[in-house]
């Protein structure tokens, strides 16, 4: 069960950093906020018709814990994207990335915070270690260039950006005992829902774009790949090895991100990038050792 863990969330990193891709390509075909409220409503309308037979059994439990899933959606889904999005109109994708990688500090933080859930030595050395391997791969293995970040509003946007889904990691501990299809229809609800306002408000400020056919093949595959198989994988994932564990997974996607635009953009692949893998995957692999008898 735990070797099928490590490669549910290996592949959810994969899908994640096509995403980050495909994000980057949506540039000039398809405004962010748009592309953010398309990609949670097509979700949703793909799983439906999978769901709604487990829809309408689970329907008491639905009813008796909407609100805690229409937030869960909201928050984890549509509050993550649009907030990092917004982080990107202020600060470098260099400290958004490392920014990001530090949402497993969040993870262990809120589960001591809130659960005593005990951090073991070795998972810190683990964490710490993912972290520079993120941090190597980001840099171009310049040290220098992290030096010379300098803060701003971005910056703090980011911060809350991972603060949303890292509290989206832990509170899928108190999900409802409902079927994960049913589980994934109600959050895309939330999340389309969440991203309807902004959407609006992207249009006021006259800085939408309607998609070309080029921004309605991303918000396809953004539709089925990153919102429903990756969230899919990445809820079975925690379930079966908790958010602490789960949550370290997510520095993968800086490195699978940089991989694929290498294989997707033409960017070049140098050395730096197989020694940042090597660290984040090392950094796994320690935190796993010395993860707490009970989890």
């Amino acid at each position: 069960m735990q070797r099928r863990a490590y490669i549910l969330l290996t592949l959810t990193a994969l899908i994640w950093g096509a995403n980050a891709v495909a994000g980057k390509l949506a540039v000039g075909h398809v405004s962010p906020l748009l592309l953010t409220l398309f990609r949670w409503l097509f979700a949703l309308l793909a799983v439906l018709p999978f769901a709604w037979p487990h829809i309408r059994r689970d329907l008491p439990v639905i009813r008796a814990n909407l609100t805690y899933l229409m937030l869960l959606g909201g928050a984890g889904f549509t509050g993550f994207n649009a907030t990092l999005y917004l982080a990107l109109n202020y600060t470098s994708t260099i400290n958004a990335v490392i920014e990001q990688a530090g949402m497993p500090l969040i993870i262990f933080a809120a589960n001591f915070i809130l659960l005593r859930i005990a951090v073991s030595s070795l998972q810190i050395i683990g964490f710490a270690l993912t972290l520079v391997g993120v941090a190597v791969t980001v840099s171009g293995g310049d040290f220098n260039t992290l030096l010379a970040l300098q803060l701003n509003r971005g910056d703090a946007l980011m911060l809350v950006a991972i603060v949303f889904y890292g509290g989206y990691t832990v509170a899928l501990r108190w999900k409802p005992p409902i079927h994960w299809l049913s589980l994934m229809a109600v959050l895309c609800l939330g999340a389309a829902l969440g991203a309807l306002p902004l959407a609006i408000a992207e249009a006021a400020t006259d800085s939408m774009i309607t998609p070309d056919a080029t921004g309605w093949a991303i918000i396809l595959f953004t539709a089925i790949l990153p919102s429903l198989v990756a969230q899919a994988l990445y809820i079975r994932g925690n379930e079966i090895i908790g958010a602490n564990r789960a949550g370290l997974f997510v520095n993968l996607v800086p490195i699978f991100g940089t991989v694929l635009a290498v294989a997707v953009v033409g960017e070049q692949l140098y050395p730096f990038h197989l020694v940042g893998l090597g660290l984040v995957l090392g950094g796994i692999a320690i935190a796993e050792k010395g993860k707490p008898k009970v989890v």
